[in-house]
């Protein structure tokens, strides 16, 4: 059994399109793959699951597992889960979100956690992103951009990573743009280099990054799936 947390530089950097690609490219070389939201925030759905990034990784992966298993923890607001219970007067169990956790791990050959927002953002005055990654004990996958400023923000989170003692496995550049700005097009090399965490994939910019058959061929395509898989 193996797991990955997969978190990010910051928010919209495009880690639940990444999670999909990820779960449909290992569910369709045969990998018992399961997915985990263990923090949700935004508006509810009409239909389905709560949460839209649950929906996605969901219909990726092609699991059963029930949404109180895959998704422990939804608040219906867009802002951090701290904001979150400060406005709703909602606590956050993590003891219900480890549990949760620990039964999908033993469900699956490999299990992608997604995260919520960048690595410190606040689960609780004074318990981040970073604590609960290091409290389930697994390892990072990064997503992150090519864009000016993603060498700021990718080095600090894989500082960040380091200093918790959480295992970086790699990270995964997103809306890469070969046809970008010097800074954009040596960013995988420079990332590499400065952070000397392995370059798992370079996804392109994708119009329709919702359309999940697109986002698996992509990042089967650009993804180092192969690495991932035990």
């Amino acid at each position: 059994m193996k797991a990955y947390f997969i978190t990010g530089t910051d928010t919209g950097v495009g880690k639940t399109a990444i999670t999909a690609g990820i779960a449909g490219s290992m569910r369709k070389v045969g990998v018992n793959v399961g997915v985990m939201k263990p923090i949700a925030t935004g508006m509810q759905q009409k239909t389905g699951f709560k949460s839209a990034d649950v929906s996605i990784i969901v219909e990726a992966s092609g699991t059963n597992d029930s949404e109180a298993l895959i998704n422990p923890v939804f608040l219906p607001i867009p802002v951090s889960p701290y904001d979150a219970t400060k406005l709703l007067s909602l606590p956050i169990d993590m003891s219900l979100i480890l549990a949760s956790f620990t039964k999908l791990i033993s469900l699956h050959d490999i299990l992608l956690v997604e995260g919520i927002g960048g690595i410190m953002t606040p689960i609780t005055k004074n318990f981040f992103v970073a604590d609960m990654i290091k409290v389930m004990g697994i390892e990072a996958i990064i997503v992150t951009r090519s864009t000016l400023g993603t060498l700021n923000h990718t080095v600090m989170t894989c500082h960040l990573c380091n200093q918790y003692g959480i295992k970086v496995r790699g990270l995964v550049i997103n809306n890469f743009d070969e046809k970008g700005s010097n800074a954009e097009k040596n960013a995988p090399a420079t990332l590499h280099e400065i952070t000397g965490c392995d370059i798992l994939g370079v996804v392109p910019f994708i119009k329709d990054y919702n359309r999940i058959d697109k986002m698996i061929e992509m990042v089967s395509k650009k993804v180092d799936i192969k690495s991932l898989i035990p």
